[in-house]
């Protein structure tokens, strides 16, 4: 008999692909009202169980049962109706439509059988945001909205379905401090309303703040359930990692060189008159409020974008060509926060990634020499620890943080000794974020020199030797590392007149 105090029911999912087991005797159980975290590394399972839930995926075995009622998912479209829906990783927009068209996509209004009631559909999308953000205007085009906005809409689209059940996957990660708290209070009120969460997310800190309790899961399996409010961050952690992750310290290998001298920068209002110097073996972070012109500085240091003035001097010699091929050509390589839209081709091998920039090297008359690049690459992915080690394999298989590693082998491989890292983490589990710690600073103990931009700030004060603080396209600060607290940071990223408010 199906348990009446629960929402959600699933037990005892399992979903093959060919040669691979994604699940494997799955449960997963939540209640009504209920913030429930689903945690686990990239690859546990995570994504395939919620689109089995959504009716994306069917599972070879197993039931998913809602307030008492066994499913028969054909698709999503039975999803929905049933009560459930899912905020993708990805939001799931037509940017040129309105908020409100977006909300009834592929279930409009209309008046008759054939005209869609536009009116009526930004009464309704006007009713179910009021209490959820009022600013948020129905007729308002998709694509002019913050992020943390088009998520509140995602939400509201949900609830115009009568949606019992709302999971939410990877929702915050391009999230402000502030935005995010914006969206726990929106999903406190969801809870307290009767709708049920599941929440996935790597940052811990979140995870506690808003779930009640979490169902953490370990290549397809369950590991367990803990009531979150009596257990610890590192104790969920060691679950899912299968591991305790041992406790790592800085280490600095920067010396006295300057390899890399940036002179008065400037881009309109976005970079201003940036100044600073880039030491050999140095780990570099660069800290700010979103908007602050961090990814645009690190744009303008790597060619992508072109300054309106300011120098670039590399080992003593100033940069006169602009562009990313002389950039790549001077030494400096650039993984960029848009890892999935600008850092990789998703239907191309890891390989074919990794030798990118490098290509030349390995076609010197125009055939490539095929051996010589499967020999190099898959030296470098060993020693980056690509898992699984499949370089023939598309890197859009790969998880966030192998697709990561597979962006900084490129760099490798180009022989950059100049790498720039915008948000190298964003996306990543707990479990791959201490792997690429270690890898920068294995990185820079090898001489190379890297910058790291991150709105993490533990992230930062973990890998930086020296900090630079920017505000409103400006350094704001230089903060070495001995001065270095999270205080100290956000006092000097936040604007003087909001300081003494």
């Amino acid at each position: 008999m199906a348990d009446a105090t629960l929402r959600l029911d699933i037990e005892h999912v399992t979903k093959t692909f060919p040669g691979v087991k994604a699940l494997s005797d799955m449960s997963l159980r939540v209640r009504p009202g209920e913030v429930h975290g689903l945690l686990g590394e990239n690859g546990a399972g995570k994504s395939t169980l919620l689109r089995t839930m959504c009716g994306v995926l069917k599972p070879n075995a197993g039931t998913i049962t809602l307030d008492g009622e066994i499913l028969a998912l054909r698709g999503p479209l039975d999803a929905r109706r049933a009560g459930i829906a899912m905020i993708h990783q990805e939001l799931q927009q037509v940017r040129e439509l309105t908020v409100a068209q977006n909300m009834f996509l592929g279930r409009s209004l209309r008046r008759g059988s054939v005209f869609v009631d536009r009116a009526a559909q930004e009464k309704a999308a006007a009713r179910a945001l009021a209490a959820l953000d009022p600013a948020i205007r129905a007729d308002a085009q998709i694509k002019t909205l913050k992020v943390a906005q088009r998520q509140i809409v995602e939400i509201g689209r949900a609830l115009l379905e009568n949606a019992r059940i709302i999971a939410m996957d990877e929702r915050t990660s391009s999230l402000t401090p502030s935005e995010f708290e914006r969206l726990a209070v929106v999903i406190a009120d969801l809870a307290a309303r009767g709708v049920s969460i599941i929440y996935v997310s790597h940052k811990m800190d979140e995870v506690f703040k808003v779930c009640s309790r979490a169902t953490i899961m370990r290549d397809g399996q369950l590991v367990g359930e803990v009531d979150l409010r009596e257990t610890t961050e590192s104790a969920v952690v060691a679950m899912m990692v299968g591991r305790e992750l041992a406790v790592a310290h800085h280490r600095s290998s920067a010396t006295a060189e300057t390899v890399l001298s940036v002179n008065g920068l400037t881009s309109g209002t976005k970079v201003v008159d940036a100044t600073f110097e880039l030491r050999r073996g140095e780990v570099l972070g660069i800290a700010g409020l979103i908007g602050a012109g961090r990814t645009e500085l690190l744009r303008l240091i790597a060619g992508a974008d072109r300054p309106t003035s300011g120098s670039i001097t590399l080992n003593g010699r100033q940069l006169t060509k602009q562009g990313t091929r002389a950039a790549i050509a001077a030494g400096i390589g650039l993984a960029p926060e848009e890892r999935k839209r600008e850092g990789i081709i998703p239907q191309r091998s890891v390989m074919n990634n990794v030798a990118l920039p490098s290509m030349k090297h390995f076609a010197p008359r125009g055939l490539i020499r095929s051996r010589a690049l499967r020999k190099e690459a898959t030296e470098i992915l060993t020693n980056i620890n690509l898992r699984p080690l499949l370089i023939d394999r598309p890197i859009r298989l790969f998880s966030g943080g192998n697709q990561q590693k597979a962006i900084i082998a490129r760099w490798i491989a180009a022989n950059c000794q100049i790498l720039l890292f915008d948000e190298p983490t964003r996306g990543i589990d707990i479990g791959a974020k201490a792997e690429i710690y270690s890898l920068i600073e294995r990185l820079a103990a090898e001489g190379k020199s890297i910058v790291v931009v991150s709105s993490e700030l533990p992230e930062i004060i973990r890998v930086a030797d020296r900090v630079l603080v920017m505000r409103q396209g400006r350094i704001a600060a230089q903060l070495e590392r001995k001065d270095l607290s999270e205080q100290a940071i956000v006092a000097h990223a936040v604007p003087q007149t909001s300081v003494s408010d």
